[in-house]
This record gives structure tokens, sequence and C-alpha cells, in this order.
């Protein structure tokens, strides 16, 4: 085994695995749940009609589905720090995963960026005069302490978060069945915004593919329960039980909320799409409808609800990108200095370093009428596709090389159930969205617009070349030579396995 190797296997010792079931499976509901969910799902039915928005969004958690299924067989099998960068560069190419690494680190380094200034814009609501780029510090130093603390702190902060939201949901969709059968609210609306206008499907196919690709914005961050894995108390347990629940969280909490706003609101209310357009939360669905239901300062409850899903975000995207970078120095990628860990074993350089990137991306908006924080974001956008689409591609060699060196599939702590399935699919459709995720520009012959979406993905490819051509690392794995080790004994403890948390 290559030194890079061993380095891999190292990295689940050095952090603490302090995170419980209940973090593994909250930090998973939390990647789903967000502002795509409280503000831009006005807009999906406003642009593709009820009908579209939810076949869209089903077919997308269909294909999050997939690739969960993907991770969570690599994640029981090796849970580390690094997660589906060592997985790329063990399964596919060192030079392949050296540039999802990158790729993702930057991705949430920028993210965290993006929802500091979402921050600064909520706190408008209560304080019109402060400057948001007050609230962008603080927060920033916030969440900054936060992880500085410990991977426990992380995870009961994003457990209290994801639980806000949760309940938000749960709230607002009893509420909303009440509505839709005349208990609250007034009259039955029956299925008349069903059948108003060009309702179901409107604007055509287009328009549901163009709702496809807002839907898979909106569930990135799904996969951020791969990256915790590697200080998952007992990930073997864990992990399979956090996998098995995303495809119901998504039905229940995109799908079902989405039924329910279409019911109570026609497609061609103006406020669904000003939501989304303006960060006016009195225009959010959640906000119209709790406001009709008759409950008193909605707007200011789904303002606070808005607010920790922002938290939320910003919170896992700097403890992501911290465990990213940290991996990646413990396999050379990296400089060493992100190897180090504090007492309360925290890396603390890749963790300052990655806020700091944040900060200095969150200026950028404030400079230049936000040009180059639009760039910034653009570049980071793709990068969420492409880590799915490495995701389905490792797991694809992996499971091949597995079963070619002789092992067993019940030698799997859990084992994708749709494979090869699966992963073909996910592979696929992931290509398509990358490619049409802009496609009314291409049409168009808004050169402009055309570059700015699709700029991440031509950056990914050359990361991935140069790598290739300057370590002559880019070549893939031979199946009987790829390392299909996997947790080592004592890593965890077996007897944790029929305990409940």
């Amino acid at each position: 085994m290559s030194k890079t190797e061993h380095a891999h296997n190292d990295a689940a010792d050095n952090l603490n695995r302090s995170l419980h079931a209940r973090h593994m499976r909250m930090i998973a509901i939390g990647g789903a749940i967000g502002t795509g969910l409280f503000l831009a799902s006005g807009a999906t039915i406003s642009q593709a009609g009820p009908g579209g928005a939810l076949l869209a969004y089903a077919l997308i958690g269909f294909v999050v589905l997939m690739v969960m299924q993907s991770l969570g067989e690599m994640s029981t099998h090796l849970p580390v720090a690094g997660s589906f960068e060592v997985y790329a560069s063990r399964y596919v190419s060192p030079s392949f995963g050296f540039a999802t690494g990158w790729n993702y680190w930057f991705n949430w380094a920028i993210t965290l960026a993006a929802e500091l200034v979402a921050a600064g814009l909520v706190m408008r609501f209560w304080f019109p005069d402060v400057p948001g780029w007050i609230w962008a510090a603080v927060f920033l130093a916030l969440l900054t302490a936060i992880n500085a603390l410990s991977a426990r702190a992380f995870g009961e902060s994003e457990f209290w978060f994801a639980l806000i939201k949760v309940a938000t949901v749960i709230v607002f969709l009893v509420l909303g069945v009440l509505m839709i059968i005349g208990v609250i609210g007034g009259p039955s609306p029956g299925f008349h915004n069903w059948t108003t206008g060009e309702a179901p499907f409107v604007g055509g196919p287009w328009s549901t593919i163009a709702v496809f690709m807002v839907a898979g914005f909106s569930f990135q961050g799904t996969e951020l329960v791969g990256v915790a894995a590697g200080e998952s108390e007992n990930p073997r347990r864990d992990m399979p039980r956090a996998i098995r629940g995303v495809f119901w969280r998504i039905m229940i909490f995109y799908i079902a909320a989405i039924a329910v706003i279409g019911f109570l609101l026609p497609y061609t209310d103006p406020n669904l799409l000003a939501a989304a357009n303006n960060e006016d939360i009195t225009a959010s669905p959640f906000t119209l409808v709790f406001d009709r239901a008759g409950i008193a300062l909605a707007a200011g409850v789904m303002n606070a609800v808005i607010l920790t899903a922002i938290l939320s975000a910003g919170n896992s995207g700097l403890y992501s990108s911290t465990r990213m970078l940290y991996a990646l120095a413990e396999s050379g990628r990296a400089p060493k200095i992100f190897t180090w860990l504090s007492k309360r074993r925290v890396p603390v350089p890749a963790l300052l370093t990655t806020a700091a990137i944040g900060g200095f991306a969150f200026t950028t908006h404030l400079m230049g009428e936000g040009q180059a924080y639009t760039w910034l974001l653009n570049i980071s956008a793709l990068c969420g596709f492409t880590v799915w689409a490495g995701i389905s591609w490792s797991h694809l060699r992996f499971r091949r090389a597995f079963i070619r060196q002789g092992h067993d599939l019940s030698e799997l702590p859990y084992k994708a159930p749709l494979y090869p399935f699966g992963p073909i699919v996910g592979l696929s459709v992931i290509f398509v969205v990358i490619i049409g995720q802009n496609f009314e520009a291409i049409q168009n012959g808004n050169l402009g617009a055309v570059l700015s979406s699709y700029i991440g993905l031509p950056i990914f490819l050359a990361i991935w070349g140069i790598h290739a051509i300057v370590t002559k690392q880019g070549r893939l794995i031979p199946l009987d030579q790829i390392d299909v080790s996997g947790l080592k004994p004592g890593e965890y403890d077996p007897s944790q396995e029929a305990s409940q948390d």
C-alpha cells in the first residue's frame, strides 16, 4: 500500500468519532432543506406549474436516492473525512480525486460566502439600517467558533438547526392539508389551481427541464453526510440509517410541500416568483400559507426559520470544506499544516483558511456591483453535480474491483440495493443536468450567460488534466490493482450496533 493510501486510512483515526446517530440523521436532513424549499419552491411552480414542479422534484429526488445509496455503500465500508475525494482517488484515479477534492473545498468555501450575503439580507427584516456586512462578520465568527469547539459541537448545532426546519415543514404540511380540505382558512380550493390556465404543466417540457436543474441545486448538500461519516461514532450503524431516510425526507419535505402549495396558490400568483427573485420573505409560499391560516406574525416567524436554514447551510459548508482540506493535506495534496489538529481533534488551520476564503469571497460581493462574486459562485455551482457524478463513477468501479478481487458482497456493511442500475442512471442523468443547466441561454445566444453558467466545468477539467500531466497519475487504476480495503477492526465499537441513540 502506498504512502498516500496509508494517509487515507489514518485520516479516520486522527479525527474524533463523536457524531451520534441523531446527528447523522439531522445532518442528512439539514442538507436537503434550505432556502431552496422555503423561497425558491414557489418560483418552480410559477415556471412549470404544480405538475411540472412535482415531476421535476420527484425525478431529481430519485437520482439523489441513487447517489446516496452509492455513497452509503462506500462510506460504510471506508468512512473517512475526505469521503468522495478518497473514493475518487482510490477507485478511479489520483488525478480525478485531486480535482474532486479541491473543487468540493472551493465550492463550499464560496457557498459559505453566499450564505453570509443571504444572512445579511434576512437581517434587514428586523434591522433595516444595519449594513449587511456587519451581520456577515458576526455570523462568520459564530460559525467559526462552533466548528472550532469540536465535531460534536458542529453536530449538536446542526441537529437543532435542522430540527427547527423539520418542525416548520411539518407544521406547514398539517396546516396546508387542513386548508385544502376546508377546515381552516376558508372554503376548500379543491383542484381549481391544478386545472386553471395551462396547469398542471406550464410552459411545456422545457420549463419542467429548467425546474429539474433548480431541483438539483436545491438537493445539493445531501452528500454532506458522507463527509461526516469520518467522524461518526459508529458509521456502520449510523450511515445506512441516514441513507435510507433520504428518499422519504425528500418525498415528505419537497414533494408534499410543493403539492400543498400547488393546491393553495395558483401558479399565476406573482408572489411565487417574487420570493426567489427578491429574497422577499413576505412573498415566500410558506409565509403566504401561514398568513392565510391566521398565524400572527407569519413573516417574522418564517424569517427566523429561513435565518436558521441559512446558518445551517453555512455551518455545514464550513465543516465539510474544512474536513476536505484536511483530507487533501493528509494525502499530500495540500500543505501539511492543514493536518494539524487541536486538543479537541479539530483541524484548526484548515478551518481558519476556509473561513478566510469565505470572508474574502464575501468582500467581492461588496465591490464592483458583485460581478466578481457572481462569477465565483458560478465557478463553484457545478461542483455539486460533478461530485455526484464522481460518487456514481467511483461506486461502479469500486463494486467491480471488489468482486474482481474475489470478495463477497456479504462482506459489505451496506449494499446499494439497485446496483448497477442506480449509479448508471445517476451518472447519466447528472451528465444531462450538467450539460443542460442553462440551455435557455444557449438557445438565445446569450454568450455572457453561457460563459457564466458553464465556467466551472472547464476549470474542473483543467485541474484534473494538469494534475494528470504533471504527476502522470491520470490513468484509470486497473480493477485488480484498486485498493478495496475498508474500515480496520477496532476503529469503532461493534457492541454499539444494537444500541439506541
